[in-house]
């Protein structure tokens, strides 16, 4: 089970993240939708710097231009993409060409009932899909806190044609159902391992023991 805790905002975070084991920690640089996750670039050059291949590092954007997230992309380091946004497939394929090497998560949005809002047909490029709750009262299209159906995420997952990340209100204490319920090849978790607004070292190490207990049954 791969692991991944978004939204660290300093070299403490990863050092937390690092410490539990984890497999990939995000870094929100390039904010269209509201959000209070996010940092500038050399924050985020500092915690890939810091890091120095002990794990891998995504870079998570609002961004919809293609220049601007390989710009970005050359600058901070990362060796992943979570392209969070809407954005056109042709600046997807810009990306794809730029950086072949760059591994490319692809955001499908499922609301609380499970229905799938994303068109998943006009994804062309992706390594990884991401399933992750869409809050419509806030905007937020990540760290919502919220928990989608995730029978239908079951189902979805089974169907699509790459490994595919659970996210959308996970916590310590549902990780382990929501993995059994949904055999994902991966889980990500934001606001769930925050305590008071902060990211909690705590609730960051038992997140990844309790979603590495649960034998992955994807190959």
């Amino acid at each position: 089970m791969r692991v991944k805790i978004c939204a660290n905002k300093s070299i403490e975070h990863a050092k937390m993240c690092i410490d539990a084991n984890a497999d990939i920690i995000g870094i929100l640089v390039g904010q269209e939708h509201n959000s209070t996750d996010f940092v500038n670039k050399e924050t985020a050059k500092e915690i890939v710097d810091f890091v120095n291949g002990r794990c891998d590092v995504a870079l998570v954007t609002h961004l919809t231009n293609a220049s601007e997230i390989i710009e970005l992309t050359k600058f901070i380091g990362n060796n992943i993409i979570q392209l969070h946004s809407n954005i056109l497939e042709e600046e997807v394929e810009k990306i794809h060409n730029e950086l072949p090497n760059i591994k490319l998560v692809r955001l499908i949005h499922i609301s609380k009932e499970g229905q799938i809002i994303s068109d998943i047909n006009s994804i062309r490029y992706a390594d990884f899909y991401l399933l992750d709750s869409f809050n419509l009262q806030t905007n937020q299209v990540g760290g919502t806190g919220l928990t989608h159906d995730w029978n239908a995420s079951a189902t979805l997952i089974e169907k699509l044609n790459k490994p595919t990340f659970l996210a959308g209100g996970l916590n310590p204490d549902n990780v382990k159902n929501a993995i059994k319920i949904t055999n994902p090849y991966g889980v990500d978790v934001n606001s769930g391992c925050k305590l008071n607004g902060e990211k909690n070292a705590e609730k960051v190490k038992q997140f990844v023991i309790n979603a590495k207990l649960i034998k992955n049954s994807k190959p």
